[in-house]
C-alpha cells in the first residue's frame, strides 16, 4: 500500500473517531462510525488473500449492521422524544438496542464470533488497530449514555464476556486469536463498570489499551503469530521476550504490576454495590484468562526452545523494527499500580 494512500486512511480512520467521539448530535456519531468503518476495510483487505478478503466482508457486515441499528435506535428515540441529542436517549426500546448495537461493535459476547476471525486474517498491525483504535468510538458513546444504559444487560453481557474470553482463550495457538479473546474478556469487565462508575471505565480502557498496545508491538517484534514462534523468541532477544512475559503477566492481573489496578477497583466498586455474586464469577473467571497468559509467559521465557522441542524453527534475521513505541509504553503497562490511590 502506497504512502499516500496509507496515509488518507490512517487520517481518515481518526478523523472518524473524532468526530463520533465530540458529537452530541446521533446522526453526526453514525457519520463518524461509518468514516471509521469505511477506512479500516482496506487496511484489513491489503493482503490480497483469501482469508483476509473473508475478515474484511465479515468486519463490513458486522459493523454495518451494528451502525444500522444505532441508527435506528435514535431514530425511535427522537420519533418518542423529538431531540437528538445522545445524551437523551431516554426511551427503553432505544436503550436496548443501543446497548446491543454497541456491544456488536465493540464485540462483547454473545455477539463476539466477528472478533477472533477478523484478526486472524488480518496483519498484527491491522490487528492492532482493530483492538485498540476501533474500541474508542463505541466507548465513548457508551460513556456518553451510561446514566440511559440497561445495567442488567451489561453485567450480564459483562459476564458472559469474561468468562467466554477466558474458556474459548485456553484452546488456542494463535497469538492473534488469543489477544481477540483476551480483548472479549477485558471488554467484559469495563461493560461490568459502565453504569456503575464510569470514570473506573475510562480507567481500565486507558491500560487495557497501554498494555495490549504494548504487547503487539512484542509480538511484531518477535515476530511470533503463534506459540511455537514464541517458543523461539528467547533466541531472538531475551530482553524483548522478558518485557513480554511481564506484559502478559500484567493482562493477566497479577498484584505487583498494572494490570491489577482495573480488576481491583471493578471488584472493589461491585462489592460496594451488594453485586457479590456478579463480583465472585468476574475473579473467577479471570484466573481462565490468567491461565493461558501464564502459559504464554512460561513458553517465551521459561522454556528454553532448542532444548525441549525436535521441530524445525524458521530463520531468525536480524531485527529492524523500531522498539521506541516499545521501550515507552512498557513501563506504563506493568509499573502504575503504586499511582492507584491517586487515580481513585
Amino acid at each position: 500500500m502506497s504512502p499516500t494512500t496509507t496515509t488518507i486512511l490512517v487520517s481518515s480512520l481518526a478523523t472518524g473517531t473524532i468526530i463520533t467521539a465530540s458529537s452530541h448530535h446521533w446522526l453526526m456519531a453514525w457519520i463518524g462510525l461509518e468514516m471509521n468503518t469505511l477506512a479500516i476495510i482496506p487496511m484489513i483487505s491489503k493482503q490480497h488473500h483469501p482469508r483476509a478478503t473473508e475478515a474484511a466482508t465479515k468486519y463490513f457486515l458486522t459493523q454495518a449492521a451494528a451502525s444500522a441499528l444505532i441508527l435506528f435506535s435514535s431514530t425511535v428515540n427522537a420519533w418518542q422524544n423529538g431531540t437528538w441529542d445522545i445524551i437523551n436517549l431516554t426511551n427503553p426500546t432505544a436503550n436496548m438496542m443501543l446497548t446491543m448495537a454497541l456491544a456488536m461493535k465493540l464485540g462483547l459476547a454473545p455477539m463476539h464470533f466477528w472478533l477472533p476471525e477478523v484478526l486472524q486474517g488480518s496483519t498484527m498491525k491491522t490487528a492492532m488497530i482493530v483492538v485498540t483504535w476501533q474500541k474508542l468510538a463505541p466507548m465513548a458513546l457508551i460513556y456518553q449514555t451510561s446514566n440511559n444504559l440497561s445495567t442488567p444487560t451489561l453485567l450480564t453481557m459483562g459476564m458472559i464476556s469474561t468468562m467466554l474470553g477466558g474458556w474459548a482463550g485456553l484452546n488456542q495457538t494463535q497469538t492473534r486469536k488469543i489477544m481477540a479473546y483476551s480483548s472479549i474478556a477485558h471488554l467484559g469487565w469495563m461493560a461490568t463498570i459502565t453504569t456503575i462508575m464510569p470514570n473506573i471505565l475510562l480507567l481500565n480502557l486507558i491500560l487495557y489499551l497501554l498494555m495490549t498496545t504494548s504487547m503487539f508491538f512484542a509480538l511484531v517484534l518477535l515476530n511470533s503469530k503463534n506459540i511455537k514462534d514464541i517458543a523461539t523468541s528467547w533466541t531472538t532477544s531475551p530482553t524483548t521476550s522478558t518485557m513480554t512475559m511481564l506484559i502478559l503477566l500484567s493482562l493477566g492481573g497479577l498484584p505487583p504490576l498494572t494490570g491489577f489496578m482495573p480488576k481491583w477497583l471493578i471488584l472493589e466498586e461491585l462489592t460496594t454495590q451488594n453485586l457479590t455474586t456478579a463480583a465472585t464469577i468476574m475473579a473467577m473467571s479471570a484466573l481462565l484468562s490468567l491461565f493461558f497468559y501464564l502459559r504464554l509467559s512460561y513458553t517465551s521465557t521459561i522454556t528454553l526452545s532448542p532444548n525441549t522441542t525436535t521441530t524445525k524453527h524458521k530463520w531468525r534475521f536480524k531485527q529492524t523494527t523500531n522498539t521506541a513505541l516499545l521501550t515507552l509504553t512498557l513501563p506504563m503497562s506493568v509499573l502504575m499500580l503504586p499511582m492507584t490511590p491517586m487515580l481513585t
